[in-house]
C-alpha cells in the first residue's frame, strides 16, 4: 500500500495535467475560430494568382456577384453577336452542298437559339432590356461585314460551304475572346457559367470546321 500510494497519486498528477493541456488546446481551437477561422484558397481570374482568404471574406465574395458593366456589355453584344450566326446558318439548308456543313449549321442553330433567350431572361431579371442596335458589328471581335454576308448569300455549292466555314471560324474566334475578356472583367455567377459555355463549345466547333474540307 506503501508503493501504490505514491503511483496513484502520479497518475492522478499525469491525468489532472492532459486535462489542462487539452482545455489549453481547446481554447486555442476557439481563439482560432474567433480569429475567423481556416484561411480559403481562391482561385484567381485568367492571368492572376490565387488569393488567401479568410472564411468570412470567402463568403462574403461568394454572396457578392452583382453583374457590374462588363457583365451587362457581355450578355447586349453576344446577343447581337450569336443573332449574326443565326443568319448565316439560317442559308445552310439550300445552299450548302456538304452534308457536313449543312449538320454543323444546325447543331449551330440549335446551341445559340437558345443561349440568345438565356441571355435575354437574364437581362430581364436584372432589370435590363436587349438593346438591339446598340453595338456596332466592327465594335464585336470575329463579325462578318455585310459585304462578306451579300457574297454568302450570293454564294452556292462548294463556293459556300468554303465561304460559310471561313466566316464561322472567324466568329467562333471572336466569341471565344470575348468570352475570356468577361470571365476577366465581369464579376457575375450565371454570366461566367454562360461565357464558359461558350468558349468550351466554340473551340470544339472551331477544330471540327477547320478538319472540314
Amino acid at each position: 500500500m506503501k508503493v501504490a500510494l505514491p503511483l496513484v497519486v502520479a497518475l492522478g498528477a499525469l491525468t489532472l495535467g492532459g486535462c489542462d493541456a487539452g482545455a489549453g488546446g481547446g481554447g486555442g481551437d476557439a481563439k482560432s475560430r474567433a480569429g475567423g477561422g481556416p484561411s480559403v484558397i481562391a482561385p484567381g481570374k485568367p492571368g492572376e494568382g490565387a488569393e488567401t482568404l479568410s472564411a468570412a471574406e470567402a463568403e462574403k465574395r461568394k454572396s457578392d456577384d452583382s453583374p457590374n458593366s462588363a457583365d451587362f456589355s457581355y450578355a447586349q453584344m453576344m446577343i447581337t453577336h450569336h443573332t449574326q450566326a443565326l443568319q448565316m446558318t439560317e442559308l445552310a439548308p439550300k445552299r450548302a452542298e456538304s452534308g457536313k456543313v449543312k449538320r454543323l449549321a444546325e447543331r449551330i442553330t440549335a446551341a445559340q437559339g437558345p443561349e440568345i433567350g438565356a441571355m435575354e431572361g437574364w437581362l430581364n431579371s436584372h432589370g435590363r432590356e436587349r438593346e438591339s442596335g446598340m453595338h456596332h458589328h466592327d465594335a464585336m471581335p470575329g463579325m462578318a461585314t455585310e459585304e462578306q454576308l451579300r457574297t454568302l448569300r450570293a454564294a452556292r455549292g462548294a463556293a459556300f460551304d468554303k465561304l460559310f466555314l471561313k466566316l464561322m471560324i472567324t466568329h467562333h474566334q471572336g466569341a471565344v475572346t470575348m468570352a475570356t475578356d468577361v470571365l476577366s472583367e465581369g464579376n457575375n455567377v450565371q454570366v461566367e457559367e454562360m461565357a464558359n459555355d461558350v468558349i468550351a463549345q466554340q473551340t470544339s466547333e472551331i477544330e471540327r470546321m477547320r478538319k472540314m474540307p
